[in-house]
């Protein structure tokens, strides 16, 4: 019997080293390794994912910042692919992880980068590259004006960080503003204040619904009026709960938005639906296309689609007869507590993938540090209601200059616009974020679901209640899959286990198996002898 276990235990010996050489080989291959230099002897070709909706002067600055850093290095040709959705691109990305066919770069958000990062080694880590004298943030080496790392906002920078490391850099960045028909809120006999808050929101809202006898409402003169429309329901959630003090979720992925106070803002949230002064987007449609028309007060959107916004928006998506003309003014989502004013921070960023060559990746991060060049900042944030993400485009003479013609014409100089942008600048240090893991996507999806369930019962006239919210919980955590959600992965926990691994947790599986097996059956047999 002790010839076998020592057998067994050779066997299991063995197999324990076989894994580890190919697994240190593994490791050598894993990650990101700067070459000591660019060689620009070799040709290479880099693909650029990149989000637009229908603003054609996106695609331009896009397309002419590909040609102007083609020129700079003629031995790159990058290939732009347009996408209009952030959640196309994040699930092209994913499908093409499994395949390897991922892009260079990328616009994304960090949350989906969190996601990406499930996958072994397919977003490179920033931290040390963005630093590096020579092909870094600004390096001596880089053949154009790049910012500094310290050039970069701090808070938006920050956002790009999960664990310990940075996986991505800001593009641009936005928060969400209240847009308001101040003409109709007059006409119901309020002020505007400086800070809105949600009770100022809900009060409005019913004054407003008053009507005329001929079924009409008194505010407008029209049969459609839906006093206040989130276009975001995901963000509304989040901000609510955060100027509540409430929880939402923290950095290690543990979930805690199913609380008390998420059931009480549902509430209110239901009592405002039945009452008609309060939809969504994905309920109504584009709240920019009722602002426009005279049918609704508060528009709540991103200060990025403020030139959609207002009678006088050169993106207006309806009809030139629709329009009804008012003042809009321009203020920070409704608060809960007006003397600390809280609203998130959002926007996309760009992330490099890793590739087999090490010269394709440093290609493609140069390309990167070419989005965040002082011309391509300040024209592509011109597009629409984006700010800046380096102090160097947000201090520079010709930005400034751009701020201070606000009004001057009702397209690039568009005052809602830069009302919008105005807004981001002033509040910067009243924005947050919310933490990044894998399942964050998830959980943001979860908070907008809550909402619009909620807004849809309503509307069915079903019962809210406390059984009703319940269930609600329970389902919305079955459909995002929250309760698979855990803490924050470290960089180890993020990498799938390699074929080697399976295979070496297979085998001792197996082996101890047998040796329990064997030691039982030997048993036995001893016992049998001994009763003869």
């Amino acid at each position: 019997m002790k010839q076998h276990i020592r057998i067994l235990c050779v066997a299991l010996a063995c197999l324990l080293l076989l894994p580890l050489a190919s697994c240190h080989g593994k490791q050598e291959q894993s990650g990101f390794v700067l070459p000591e230099a660019f060689d620009t002897s070799r040709e290479y070709e880099i693909t650029f994912w990149a989000k637009n909706d229908t603003n054609s002067r996106q695609t331009e600055i896009y397309r002419r910042a590909i040609e102007e850093f083609e020129a700079l290095y003629p031995n790159i040709t990058v290939t732009l692919r347009l996408y209009n959705d952030y959640g196309k691109i994040y699930n092209d990305v994913i499908t093409n992880i499994s395949t390897q066919t991922t892009p260079n770069v990328c616009i994304t958000y960090p949350d989906h980068i969190a996601t990406y990062l499930t996958g072994s080694n397919t977003v490179v880590p920033l931290t040390e590259l963005m630093r590096n004298e020579s092909y870094g943030l600004g390096g001596k080496d880089v053949r154009f004006d790049a910012p500094t790392a310290e050039e970069i906002i701090p808070k938006f920078l920050e956002e790009c960080r999960i664990g310990k490391d940075y996986y991505a850099m800001p593009f641009m960045r936005s928060t969400e503003a209240c847009y308001v028909n101040r003409d109709y809120v007059e006409a119901l006999g309020f002020a505007l204040p400086d800070v809105l808050t949600w009770d100022f929101i809900w009060e409005v809202s019913e004054a407003a619904m008053e009507k005329n006898a001929d079924g009409t409402f008194k505010v407008n003169g029209q049969k459609v009026l839906i006093p206040c429309i989130y276009k975001s329901t995901d963000n509304m959630m989040i901000q609510m709960l955060r100027q509540k003090g409430a929880g939402y979720s923290n950095e290690r992925g543990e979930i805690g938005i199913f609380n008390d106070v998420t059931e009480e803002l549902l509430y209110t949230i239901s009592d405002q639906v039945g009452k008609g002064t309060f939809s969504t987007f994905k309920i109504s449609s584009y709240p920019g296309n009722f602002f426009n028309a005279g049918q609704c007060i508060f528009a709540i959107d991103s200060t990025a689609g403020s030139t959609w916004i207002g009678s006088e928006a050169p993106l207006s998506d309806i009809a030139e007869e629709s329009i009804v003309r008012f003042e809009t003014a321009v203020r920070p989502i409704p608060q809960f507590d007006p003397a600390h004013p809280t609203m998130i921070s959002q926007g996309p960023s760009v992330c490099v993938f890793n590739k087999e060559d090490p010269q394709e990746v440093l290609a493609s991060w140069l390309f990167l540090q070419y989005l965040l060049t002082d011309g391509i900042q300040i024209d592509y944030s011109a597009t629409e209601g984006y700010v800046p993400v380096t102090s160097k485009a947000q201090t520079s003479e010709r930005y400034q200059t751009y701020l201070s013609r606000k009004g001057e014409d009702g397209d690039e100089h568009y005052a809602v616009k830069i009302d919008a942008v105005n807004l981001l600048l002033s509040n910067m240090e009243n924005t947050f974020v919310t933490p990044v893991f894998n399942g964050s996507t998830s959980l943001r999806n979860a908070a907008g679901e809550l909402i619009e369930k909620v807004a849809k019962s309503t509307r069915r006239k079903e019962t809210v209640d406390d059984a009703y919210m319940e269930k609600l919980y329970n389902d919305v955590t079955s459909l995002y899959k929250l309760d698979t959600v855990g803490g924050m992965a470290t960089e180890e926990e993020r990498m799938p286990l390699p074929p080697e691994s399976v295979a070496l947790l297979a085998g001792l599986g197996g082996i101890w198996t047998l040796m329990i097996a064997y030691a039982v059956i030997s048993r036995c047999r001893s016992r049998a002898k001994k009763k003869k």
